[in-house]
C-alpha cells in the first residue's frame, strides 16, 4: 500500500482563493504528519502532474501528494463551493481530498 511522504501545493499568491488553498494544504499535512511543500506558480510541475485544459495548459492552485516511491498524485484541482451559499467550503474540500487519498493508498 503506497504511503504519502509529502503534500505539495502549487499555487499563485494572487489567486482569490490562495489563502483557502494554503489553509487546506496545511491542515492536510498536519493531519497526515508529513511535510508541506509550497510551489509558487510552477506551471511545468502542474502540467506534468496535474489537470490541464484541452490545450494542455494547467491552472493553479492544484494540490498534490508525493508518495514514498517518488510518484506524484493529484488530490484536488478545483476548490469546491457550497451550492447553498456559493462560497468556498473547506469541509467539502477536506472530504474530497480524503476520498482521493483513500483511492491512492488502497
Amino acid at each position: 500500500m503506497p504511503k504519502i511522504s509529502r503534500v505539495i501545493l502549487d499555487t499563485a499568491e494572487h489567486h482569490p482563493l490562495h489563502k483557502d488553498w494554503l489553509k487546506l494544504a496545511r491542515s492536510l499535512s498536519q493531519e497526515l504528519g508529513v511535510e508541506l511543500e509550497v510551489l509558487s506558480e510552477d506551471y511545468v510541475f502542474a502540467i506534468e502532474h496535474g489537470e490541464t485544459d484541452d490545450l494542455g495548459m494547467a491552472w493553479l492552485p492544484q494540490l498534490f501528494a508525493r508518495l514514498e516511491d517518488g510518484s506524484v498524485k493529484l488530490l484536488l484541482s478545483r476548490y469546491p463551493f457550497d451550492p447553498q451559499t456559493a462560497k468556498p467550503n473547506e469541509q467539502m474540500a477536506l472530504e474530497e481530498v480524503r476520498r482521493r487519498l483513500r483511492e491512492i493508498t488502497q
